[in-house]
């Protein structure tokens, strides 16, 4: 699977369905987060693995650093005394192949990996896509049984008769039997990466069975929807921004990934709203919800068709093209970072006692000080606080020691100062004064 940390949900199915996993580690760059993590979903599924050491033709390749790093997560390898066995390859010259080969062999004699070929199949979706000629098109691992051509079948909330069957050179075939890994068409939709096909009677049973599913799917998102007028109050008057968007890309576990990772970018100021995410070209009901909302639409390895792309520049809709999830994160991260705007970095420069309260002019009052911390600055914010309760953030308009304007008070001593907009001081309040800084926010 691709390395990055938001295609986690793939490697899980992956460690899942498989009877034995091969762990790629790279000789050079050692173990990575992603590697633990590939570790992590292997042990929590109990599956046996073979570490393959590649690169091993690098001239900075180290196998025996990464056998000894692969101990502090509990990978004990057969060259340190371990049951996990380790082939040093290398995926370009083609190098130690055969004995992982030889490996992979040996680990299945012991397992005694055996299934029913002559019973209905099931088999586990790996990925999905919206194919422009082919439609809907499942990459399934079959688990149990033989899929074949014409058989009925319900994978998720969708239903569909196998139309062919498409192994990976790309040749049809009449059936697949137990751990191959084919594409299947046929379906009525696209289904969801990590969904199971199961082969039923009929077609009447396989629908059936798909309006169930979808009637339970409804109710559980009916039953997360906010329950009463409060709730949904409290929901539309929250401050948290919402930053929404569409999101099309070219196969399903690209959407899951993408919009996993788009949802690790929100925090308590902003979240990430995302109004439609599916498989495939990018359409005119795309842009008309993007437009309604002002969103921008991502497409991953994706385009609009030519519908879409007259409605893009009438409606004056942003299309944001990637095909690297690290360039589609930072961007939208820097998006977000600023609708919210600079970041207020306030530092406390001084706190004083108000002491006594006299005229100042006609209108306004000032208030005499005791500088208890820091100092008392002209031009800066403060804070009037009364019993620990603010009374009123304001400004020093003026600053006085005796009769001379000054620009600062320091601790010890006593001044004079007339408050920007606020009249309302009273001797005992505390004034506290603080800087304010604006710094670029990032996520």
């Amino acid at each position: 699977t691709p390395g990055h940390a938001a295609f986690s949900e793939m490697r899980m199915r992956g460690a899942n369905v498989t009877d034995i996993v091969i762990l790629v580690v790279a000789a050079d760059d050692g173990i990575m987060p992603q590697t633990i993590e590939a570790i992590k979903h292997t042990q929590a599924a109990g599956v046996p693995m073979i570490v393959a050491i590649n690169k091993c033709d690098k001239p900075e390749a180290n196998p025996q650093k990464v056998r000894e790093r692969l101990l502090e997560h509990n990978v004990m390898v057969e060259a340190m005394s371990g049951e996990v066995q380790d082939v040093e390859v290398s995926a370009t010259t083609g190098a130690g192949l055969d004995k992982l080969i030889e490996a992979i062999g040996l680990q299945a004699e012991l397992l005694e990996l055996k299934a029913r070929p002559d019973r209905g199949a099931e088999a586990t979706v790996i990925e999905a896509q919206l194919d422009k000629g082919r439609g809907p098109v499942a990459t399934v691992l079959v688990t149990r049984g033989t899929l074949k051509r014409g058989d009925n079948f319900v994978v998720g909330t969708q239903s569909g008769k196998v139309r062919a069957i498409v192994d990976d050179k790309g040749k049809q075939l009449q059936e697949a039997g137990p751990s191959m890994p084919v594409e299947v068409l046929g379906l009525g939709g696209v289904p969801s990466a990590g969904d199971n096909l199961t082969v039923v009677e009929n077609e009447q049973r396989a629908r059936e069975v798909a309006k169930y599913r979808l009637e339970i799917a409804t109710e559980k998102r009916t039953a997360l929807a906010p329950t009463n007028f409060d709730t949904m109050f409290s929901t539309l008057s929250s401050s948290v921004i919402e930053f929404p968007v569409v999101v099309k890309a070219d196969v399903q576990g690209s959407v899951e990934a993408i919009v996993n990772a788009l949802h690790n970018l929100s925090n308590d100021e902003i979240k990430v709203r995302v109004l439609n995410a599916g498989v495939g070209a990018i359409t005119e009901s795309d842009v008309m919800l993007a437009a309604a909302s002002k969103a921008p639409i991502i497409g991953f390895n994706v385009r609009p068709n030519a519908k879409a792309r007259d409605l893009l520049k009438r409606d004056n809709v942003r299309m944001m093209y990637y095909d690297v999830i690290y360039h589609l994160t930072d961007a939208i991260a820097k998006e977000m970072a600023g609708e919210l705007g600079p970041e207020r970095i306030e530092t406390v420069v001084g706190r004083a006692e108000v002491k006594q309260v006299f005229p100042a002019g006609k209108k306004d009052k000032a208030a005499g000080l005791l500088v208890l911390e820091g100092a008392i600055r002209k031009g800066l914010f403060a804070r009037l606080t009364r019993a620990d309760v603010i009374v009123s953030a304001t400004k020093i308009q003026s600053l006085r020691r005796f009769k001379d304007d000054v620009d600062e008070v320091r601790t010890g001593l006593e001044c004079g100062v007339v408050l920007e907009d606020t009249n309302d001081i009273k001797p005992g309040d505390n004034l506290e004064v603080f800087s304010v800084e604006e710094r670029e926010r990032t996520l």
